[in-house]
């Protein structure tokens, strides 16, 4: 495996990429050059972190786990738990929360943001707000203000680079942390579902991905027509599930998409113009 690579962007933007991570990072204040150094810092041997301990983290009942990143996954999955789930679902956001924290220590940055392949932690100091599209979801916009606690946004869906035991093309979560948010996400897009249907098509997921962490779960590898009401089916189980998280306060919004049709819950403050995040 190559080591990390790092290039500047236009937009005053940071490209930090190495093995299957892929952070976009971006800040706003004087001392921009200082938080990209200590971003840069964090992301040095980060990989090597979480593969130390990946044999656990994809575990459904982890042993106790010893890294920052990986306690934070843990930490994120756990309330959605007895169904299956591992700390792998929350990789992605947990690293764009640890690097966002790298960013913004000691330097006052007014806004800033770690997107990792589309899961994003983003920082914003009073008065401020930031807009971002939303991956898979055609024009949708959601906009994040600094008095609502939420800082994290998340996606999956079938066709994401992760998988999933749903058939929803994507779900967008907006949550306290990027890593919860991904957590959250992930369930939510596997309520996405119509049980055994002709037009959609599941391998076990050690077909799909050798190493996967559903090992032989049965994941979506296909979507073909369905039925307006089918789909609006699907859409309510997930819309169900997504309810009972925020009852329980782990979401703050989801918006989910399936074909024509979408449905959104919570806070999420849909705008026609984003700052393409």
């Amino acid at each position: 495996m190559n080591g990390p690579q790092i290039t500047r962007l236009s937009g005053d933007r940071l490209h930090l990429h190495h093995g299957p991570i892929d952070l976009i990072l971006w800040a706003e204040g004087r001392r921009r050059a200082q938080a990209y150094h200590q971003a840069i810092a964090r992301f040095d041997g980060l990989l090597e972190e979480l593969v130390a301990e990946l044999p656990v983290l994809r575990s459904p009942d982890p042993a106790p786990l010893r890294g920052v990143i990986a306690q934070s996954m843990a930490v994120a999955v756990t309330p959605f738990r007895p169904a299956f789930i591992t700390p792998m679902a929350a990789v992605a956001g947990a690293v764009a929360d640890a690097v966002l924290a790298a960013m913004c220590q000691g330097t006052n940055l007014t806004r800033a943001y770690a997107n990792n392949g589309g899961d994003i932690a983003v920082h914003l100091a009073t008065g401020q707000s930031l807009t971002a599209a939303m991956l898979g979801a055609g024009s949708s916009q959601l906009t994040l203000k600094y008095d609502h606690p939420a800082r994290g946004i998340a996606t999956s869906g079938w066709g994401g680079r992760s998988l999933s035991r749903g058939i929803a093309d994507s779900v967008t979560v907006v949550a306290r942390t990027a890593a919860m948010a991904d957590a959250a996400a992930t369930m939510i897009a596997n309520a996405v579902h119509l049980g055994e249907h002709p037009a959609i098509t599941r391998r076990p997921a050690r077909d799909v991905k050798a190493d996967s962490d559903l090992g032989n779960i049965l994941v979506t590898t296909a979507v073909g027509t369905l039925t307006r009401t089918e789909i609006t089916r699907a859409l309510n189980n997930g819309y169900a599930a997504a309810q009972t998280y925020a009852d329980k306060g782990l979401i703050a919004g989801a918006a989910l998409f399936l074909h024509s049709q979408s449905c959104t819950l919570g806070t999420l403050s849909l705008v026609k113009d984003p700052e393409y995040v």
